[in-house]
């Protein structure tokens, strides 16, 4: 009984002490989420945002079909400071929905913040694509 009592303390310990790290622990640690796109096809986009680590600085969806996110994790005053030739990593986000993304709508000066009313909003949207290009 002792041993099983043992088993199971140690378990519980190792199981609580590893969790899972998140894929993407740098901008562009990005591009694991193309490498492993098919664990977050037909999922809901929140799936995919648990993965990502840094903070998504811009963010817009595009109302064409697909509709598509687009985030950066750079600022938008930082892209101004970056020379026009410069290679901004950008991750695309395709979803099956149509969004209901209205810029104008949003708050002025703070169009382009992703917020936790996203998450909640856009949350449970299909993923069916995943593009990244440029670099950090």
């Amino acid at each position: 009984m002792k041993i099983i009592l043992k088993t199971l303390i140690l378990f519980l310990f190792i199981n609580s002490s590893c969790k899972a790290q998140q894929m993407v622990q740098t901008p562009n640690d990005a591009y694991k989420l193309k490498t492993n796109e098919q664990q977050f096809i037909n999922k809901p986009l929140k799936n995919l945002l648990k993965e990502i680590k840094p903070e998504i600085k811009m963010a817009y969806g595009t109302l064409d079909y697909p509709s598509y996110f687009s985030f950066r994790f750079i600022s938008s005053e930082e892209i101004k400071h970056k020379p026009i030739e410069s290679n901004i990593l950008g991750l695309y986000i395709y979803v099956k929905e149509p969004l209901d993304w209205k810029f104008e709508e949003r708050i002025k000066g703070k169009e382009y913040q992703w917020t936790k009313e996203d998450i909640e909003k856009y949350g449970n949207l299909t993923v069916v694509r995943i593009k990244v290009i440029g670099k950090d």
